[in-house]
């Protein structure tokens, strides 16, 4: 049975994976300070078996591991049941980020980078993930096409079937389906569902590929989130129902 997870607020645990002894000495201090239960792994095998024995809420993993490298250890742990992931870039390199979320990580941080910004992003994706019990009331179901949603389970299905999203993919999926038919560019997706006034475009157009791959009979040629072309994305379920 998987351990419940423990929430977005203060309590919650937070795996800490960074060969770097420096660098998982001041994000733990950063984290423990901001009321996080904190783990620290220095390589992926001891992250892996330790996310067995304590399930976290959340892991901040290093790309750049000794031996199996973060995009493994990612793809492993995701394997064994959601957990949200912010994944550390050694580089700025825009391959190294889109691997990343193309194997789920949720968000990324690029060395060297800001500890305070880093618990922030933890914060923000935590809230996502675990949303708080007074967020119930705003939780109203959001369905079409053979899709429903119910933000306040973060649970997603598709012809009754249950979906393994990420937190940003539920994310975007749930702000597709509360405004059908709109198109949005992509920095107004950024905006209005990562909380970002500014970032790499890039994190957009990887996770709908990801979400269509999900969603779609048939990604390749995708019916409900449609590209409009010169401006972004729209989610256009009436194409299917028509069917």
């Amino acid at each position: 049975m998987e351990q419940a997870p423990t929430g977005g607020g203060a309590g919650a645990r937070v795996l800490v994976v960074d060969d770097d002894p420096t660098v998982a000495e001041i994000v733990t201090g950063y984290l423990d300070r901001a009321g996080y239960v904190v783990d620290r792994a220095g390589d992926g095998p001891d992250a892996l078996a330790r996310a067995a024995a304590h399930r976290p809420d959340l892991v901040v993993l290093d790309l750049m591991l000794p031996g199996m490298d973060g995009l493994e250890v990612c793809r492993r742990m995701r394997g064994q049941g959601p957990v949200p992931v912010i994944m550390l870039t050694a580089r700025g390199d825009e391959d190294d980020r889109i691997l990343g979320l193309e194997v789920g990580a949720d968000d990324y941080v690029t060395k060297p980078f800001s500890p305070r910004e880093l618990v922030l992003r933890v914060g923000s994706v935590l809230r996502r993930a675990w949303p708080v019990a007074d967020a119930s009331a705003r939780s109203d179901v959001l369905g079409a096409a053979g899709l429903v949603v119910d933000p306040g389970a973060r649970k997603a299905v598709k012809h009754g079937v249950e979906l393994a999203l990420t937190v940003r993919e539920f994310d975007l999926l749930s702000f597709f389906l509360a405004h059908p038919g709109r198109a949005f560019t992509r920095e107004e997706l950024m905006r209005d569902v990562w909380g970002w006034d500014f970032g790499d475009l890039s994190t957009v157009t990887v996770h709908v590929r990801r979400l269509r791959g999900k969603v779609e009979d048939d990604p390749a040629r995708p019916r409900l989130i449609r590209t409009v072309w010169g401006v972004g994305y729209r989610f256009d379920p009436a194409t299917t129902e028509e069917d």
